[in-house]
């Protein structure tokens, strides 16, 4: 059946993809999902912009209300792990609980359609030695989306279709005015639909936890500062802290007990290994063994080499190669054999080892 159900989420590239599969003499289908009230991609200015799309495609357009779900699994998943102590990633957590296995699921039930279709930049590739769904880099690595997708599992990976995997950014957009799309010149939305409609990811997380003043100190205990608020801060920042000091101070612990940041400076921001758990091995079965492989620990970080070293209870240590920076508990960490994603899962807390 050459039918397939594009997620639609108001931009530039979501309405690409479709307009690129209709071309394709698909039966494409638009889905949007509301996820929250306000303005943003996501919400109410590009379900307009969606529908806008597909009137102009001459394409079905359905919208599901998934407020409850985005409310259960991102906002109260954000919450609880920045009033912890922890910098939740967002992202991969929607990708997998609240957009693609729903979509599929809805798709299959509601329009009977057993594919789905978005605008990330990401390939998949299914590999006949093994069996599997491989996910892969996008050919654009300065839009590449596949550190975001490293959760989707592979009954999900084998009814999706990425169309602008292999396009460069520019090529979309070239596109989609070829197309006459309305969206071609749209601005690029925010990483994050959450801080695009509040306006940061502070102005957000204040709405749900109250902060409360507490100290800035370094390794010793040393008071240096005062905070408005342990959920204010992310390990590795840098700037903002307040502090006058003779040198550069980077945020190397949140103690949310405590109440209290604790900085220190660039070399005590460095650790050589972690722990990651809540693992989704993706384009490899589950090694028994070591392996060796290149890891990202955050979307805009390039992977670098580490061994990964499998523990019992769905764990694997990370040793890199050469010290890190910025190893965040709550982040996901990646790992990659050149282009192709072979899993991943989240940094956890207190098993970071410094330098």
């Amino acid at each position: 059946m050459n039918k397939v159900v594009v997620g639609l989420s108001g931009g530039v590239d979501s309405s690409t993809a479709a307009a690129i599969l209709h071309q394709q003499g698909y039966e494409v289908i638009g889905l949007t999902l509301w996820l929250m009230k306000g303005k943003g991609q996501c919400c109410s200015e590009g379900m307009v912009d969606a529908a806008q799309l597909c009137e102009q495609l001459d394409i079905p357009h359905h919208i599901v209300d998934s407020r409850e779900a985005f409310e259960k699994y991102i906002v109260n998943y954000l919450v609880a792990g920045y009033g912890d102590g922890i910098t939740p990633l967002p992202c991969s957590q929607c990708n997998k609980a609240v957009k693609f296995a729903p979509m599929l699921q809805y798709s299959r039930a509601e329009l009977g359609c057993d594919r789905i279709a978005t605008g990330h930049y990401a390939r998949i590739r299914h590999d006949q030695k093994t069996g599997r769904h491989q996910l892969l880099r996008a050919i654009d690595r300065s839009k590449d989306q596949s550190y975001f997708l490293y959760d989707l599992e592979q009954d999900v990976l084998g009814h999706v279709i990425f169309p602008l995997g292999e396009y460069p950014k520019t090529e979309t957009r070239r596109i989609a005015a070829e197309f006459g799309l309305q969206t071609a010149d749209k601005p690029e939305s925010q990483d994050l639909c959450l801080v695009e409609a509040n306006g940061s990811m502070q102005a957000f997380l204040d709405k749900y936890i109250t902060p409360h003043q507490g100290e800035i100190v370094d390794q010793v205990g040393k008071v240096l500062g005062h905070h408005e608020g342990v959920h204010h801060y992310t390990i590795g920042q840098r700037k903002g802290l307040g502090i006058a000091h003779s040198e550069p101070l980077y945020v190397i612990g949140l103690d949310a007990v405590q109440n209290r940041v604790i900085v220190g400076d660039r070399t005590t921001v460095l650790g050589a290994e972690c722990t990651v758990q809540r693992l989704n091995w993706v384009s490899i079965a589950e090694p028994k063994s070591p392996i060796r492989a290149e890891v990202q620990i955050r979307y805009r970080s390039p992977a670098v080499p580490a061994t990964l070293i499998p523990l019992e209870g769905d764990r694997v240590r990370v040793v890199f190669d050469e010290p890190q920076g910025s190893i965040t508990p709550g982040q996901a960490a990646v790992w990659y054999d050149g282009e192709i994603l072979l899993g991943g899962g989240i940094i956890e807390r207190d098993s970071i080892t410094p330098v």
